[in-house]
């Protein structure tokens, strides 16, 4: 059940993600530029992938203006 969850969340968050770039104009490119981190890693939370590095995501968050918010799994 555990992974069925974190596959969610990371699909989650890769779908804010790509939709506030889009909506900021900004391409894959210049949000890697803007969070000082790799193209691919932009991709890699676009897409989805639970094993981004948790710093990386954070800084890509933060270049958005996003923020993360941890509730208990029974609040959801």
């Amino acid at each position: 059940m555990r992974d069925a969850d974190d596959n969610q969340t990371a699909k989650l968050i890769g779908r804010q993600v790509r939709a506030e770039r889009r909506r900021q104009g900004m391409d894959q490119a210049m949000l890697a530029m803007v969070a000082n981190v790799a193209v691919r890693s932009v991709y890699r939370v676009e897409h989805d992938e639970p094993t981004v590095r948790f710093d990386i995501l954070l800084r890509i968050l933060g270049a958005l203006g996003l923020g993360l918010e941890v509730k208990s799994r029974s609040e959801a």
